[in-house]
Protein backbone atom coordinates (compact mmCIF):
# COMPACT_ATOMS: atom_id res chain seq x y z
CA UNK A 1 0.00 0.00 0.00
CA UNK A 2 1.39 3.41 -0.96
CA UNK A 3 0.45 6.39 1.22
CA UNK A 4 0.55 9.86 -0.35
CA UNK A 5 -0.29 12.60 2.18
CA UNK A 6 -2.05 15.82 1.20
CA UNK A 7 1.24 17.77 1.40
CA UNK A 8 3.71 15.66 -0.55
CA UNK A 9 6.86 14.91 1.48
CA UNK A 10 10.11 16.02 -0.07
CA UNK A 11 13.87 16.07 0.33
CA UNK A 12 15.22 19.27 1.90
CA UNK A 13 18.97 18.53 1.70
CA UNK A 14 21.42 15.72 0.94
CA UNK A 15 24.81 15.24 2.60
CA UNK A 16 27.84 12.96 2.57
CA UNK A 17 31.37 12.80 3.91
CA UNK A 18 34.15 10.43 2.87
CA UNK A 19 35.62 10.61 6.41
CA UNK A 20 34.25 9.51 9.78
CA UNK A 21 33.25 12.89 11.19
CA UNK A 22 30.16 13.88 13.13
CA UNK A 23 28.78 16.36 10.58
CA UNK A 24 28.45 15.85 6.83
CA UNK A 25 28.74 18.39 4.01
CA UNK A 26 25.61 19.47 2.16
CA UNK A 27 25.97 18.60 -1.53
CA UNK A 28 23.86 19.03 -4.68
CA UNK A 29 23.10 15.31 -5.00
CA UNK A 30 23.97 11.90 -3.62
CA UNK A 31 24.05 8.57 -5.42
CA UNK A 32 22.55 5.60 -3.61
CA UNK A 33 24.04 2.20 -4.44
CA UNK A 34 21.90 -0.87 -3.81
CA UNK A 35 23.07 -2.91 -0.82
CA UNK A 36 25.97 -0.52 -0.22
CA UNK A 37 24.82 2.97 0.75
CA UNK A 38 25.87 6.37 -0.50
CA UNK A 39 28.69 6.68 -2.99
CA UNK A 40 31.59 8.54 -1.39
CA UNK A 41 30.27 8.34 2.19
CA UNK A 42 32.33 6.84 5.01
CA UNK A 43 29.37 4.79 6.25
CA UNK A 44 28.77 2.97 2.95
CA UNK A 45 29.36 -0.76 2.87
CA UNK A 46 27.57 -4.08 3.09
CA UNK A 47 28.98 -4.66 6.59
CA UNK A 48 29.03 -2.24 9.54
CA UNK A 49 31.09 0.92 9.07
CA UNK A 50 30.42 2.82 12.31
CA UNK A 51 33.62 2.60 14.33
CA UNK A 52 32.05 1.29 17.55
CA UNK A 53 30.22 -1.47 15.66
CA UNK A 54 33.31 -2.43 13.65
CA UNK A 55 35.24 -2.79 16.93
CA UNK A 56 32.57 -5.21 18.25
CA UNK A 57 32.03 -7.32 15.11
CA UNK A 58 33.07 -6.10 11.65
CA UNK A 59 31.13 -8.90 9.91
CA UNK A 60 27.67 -7.65 10.98
CA UNK A 61 25.40 -6.45 8.17
CA UNK A 62 25.27 -2.68 7.76
CA UNK A 63 21.74 -1.64 8.73
CA UNK A 64 22.89 2.01 8.85
CA UNK A 65 23.78 2.69 5.20
CA UNK A 66 21.64 5.84 5.06
CA UNK A 67 20.77 8.22 7.92
CA UNK A 68 17.61 10.31 7.54
CA UNK A 69 16.37 13.16 9.75
CA UNK A 70 13.07 14.99 9.54
CA UNK A 71 13.78 18.69 9.00
CA UNK A 72 11.01 19.56 11.45
CA UNK A 73 13.42 18.46 14.21
CA UNK A 74 15.57 21.51 13.47
CA UNK A 75 12.55 23.78 14.11
CA UNK A 76 11.91 21.99 17.40
CA UNK A 77 15.56 22.36 18.40
CA UNK A 78 15.49 26.07 17.47
CA UNK A 79 12.57 26.53 19.86
CA UNK A 80 14.90 25.18 22.58
CA UNK A 81 17.71 27.55 21.58
CA UNK A 82 19.80 25.29 19.33
CA UNK A 83 20.82 26.34 15.82
CA UNK A 84 21.18 23.10 13.85
CA UNK A 85 21.06 22.85 10.07
CA UNK A 86 21.11 20.05 7.49
CA UNK A 87 24.09 17.70 7.73
CA UNK A 88 25.28 18.93 11.10
CA UNK A 89 23.86 15.88 12.93
CA UNK A 90 25.49 13.51 10.45
CA UNK A 91 22.45 12.70 8.36
CA UNK A 92 22.56 11.92 4.66
CA UNK A 93 19.01 12.97 3.80
CA UNK A 94 16.96 15.70 5.47
CA UNK A 95 13.23 15.34 4.80
CA UNK A 96 10.15 17.48 5.21
CA UNK A 97 6.54 16.39 5.55
CA UNK A 98 6.99 12.75 6.58
CA UNK A 99 6.84 11.47 10.17
CA UNK A 100 9.98 9.31 9.95
CA UNK A 101 9.92 8.38 13.64
CA UNK A 102 6.32 7.16 13.41
CA UNK A 103 6.89 4.75 10.53
CA UNK A 104 7.28 1.00 11.09
CA UNK A 105 10.37 -1.09 10.40
CA UNK A 106 10.46 -2.16 6.76
CA UNK A 107 8.83 0.99 5.37
CA UNK A 108 10.07 1.85 1.88
CA UNK A 109 10.86 5.45 0.96
CA UNK A 110 11.19 6.29 -2.73
CA UNK A 111 13.04 9.45 -3.73
CA UNK A 112 12.19 10.75 -7.18
CA UNK A 113 11.82 8.02 -9.79
CA UNK A 114 14.36 5.36 -8.79
CA UNK A 115 16.12 5.50 -5.41
CA UNK A 116 14.47 3.41 -2.68
CA UNK A 117 15.55 2.78 0.92
CA UNK A 118 14.06 0.42 3.53
CA UNK A 119 13.89 1.66 7.12
CA UNK A 120 15.80 -0.58 9.52
CA UNK A 121 15.57 1.32 12.81
CA UNK A 122 16.18 4.40 14.87
CA UNK A 123 19.47 6.21 15.20
CA UNK A 124 20.72 5.83 18.74
CA UNK A 125 22.35 9.22 19.43
CA UNK A 126 25.61 9.23 21.40
CA UNK A 127 27.75 11.69 23.34
CA UNK A 128 29.23 13.08 20.11
CA UNK A 129 26.07 15.19 19.88
CA UNK A 130 27.03 17.01 23.10
CA UNK A 131 30.54 17.56 21.72
CA UNK A 132 28.91 19.25 18.72
CA UNK A 133 26.65 21.42 20.91
CA UNK A 134 26.50 20.98 24.72
CA UNK A 135 23.10 19.78 25.94
CA UNK A 136 21.86 18.75 22.51
CA UNK A 137 21.79 15.05 23.43
CA UNK A 138 19.12 15.81 26.04
CA UNK A 139 16.97 17.31 23.31
CA UNK A 140 17.20 14.37 20.91
CA UNK A 141 16.99 11.65 23.57
CA UNK A 142 14.35 12.47 26.13
CA UNK A 143 11.71 10.89 28.35
CA UNK A 144 8.16 10.76 27.02
CA UNK A 145 5.24 11.46 29.35
CA UNK A 146 4.87 7.72 29.97
CA UNK A 147 8.54 7.45 31.04
CA UNK A 148 9.76 5.68 27.90
CA UNK A 149 12.88 6.83 26.06
CA UNK A 150 12.11 8.97 23.04
CA UNK A 151 14.81 9.02 20.33
CA UNK A 152 14.45 11.91 17.88
CA UNK A 153 17.84 11.68 16.12
CA UNK A 154 16.46 10.22 12.91
CA UNK A 155 16.12 6.83 11.29
CA UNK A 156 18.50 4.45 9.56
CA UNK A 157 17.95 2.61 6.28
CA UNK A 158 19.49 0.32 3.69
CA UNK A 159 19.44 0.97 -0.05
CA UNK A 160 17.04 -1.28 -1.96
CA UNK A 161 17.21 0.43 -5.36
CA UNK A 162 19.99 2.65 -6.71
CA UNK A 163 19.47 6.20 -7.87
CA UNK A 164 20.34 9.84 -7.45
CA UNK A 165 18.70 11.90 -4.69
CA UNK A 166 18.54 15.70 -4.81
CA UNK A 167 16.92 18.46 -2.76
CA UNK A 168 13.26 18.99 -3.75
CA UNK A 169 12.82 15.35 -4.84
CA UNK A 170 9.41 14.06 -3.85
CA UNK A 171 9.23 11.20 -1.36
CA UNK A 172 6.65 8.43 -1.52
CA UNK A 173 6.05 6.12 1.43
CA UNK A 174 5.14 2.44 1.08
CA UNK A 175 4.16 0.78 4.33
CA UNK A 176 4.96 -2.89 4.96
CA UNK A 177 2.17 -5.44 4.82
CA UNK A 178 1.17 -7.41 7.89
CA UNK A 179 1.75 -6.46 11.51
CA UNK A 180 3.71 -3.28 12.06
CA UNK A 181 6.97 -3.51 13.97
CA UNK A 182 7.98 -0.23 15.59
CA UNK A 183 11.42 1.16 14.82
CA UNK A 184 13.99 0.31 17.49
CA UNK A 185 17.61 1.49 17.78
CA UNK A 186 20.05 -0.16 15.36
Amino acid sequence: MTVVPAAQPRVVAVCRDPQHRFSKAVVDEITLIEGWGIEGDAHAGSTVQHRSRVARDPSQPNLRQVHLIHGELFDELADSGYAVTAGQMGENITTQGVDLLGLPTGTLLRFGDQAIVRLTGLRNPCQQINAFEPGLLGEVVARADDGSVERKGGVMAVVMSAGVVRPHDLISVTLPTGAWEPLVPV
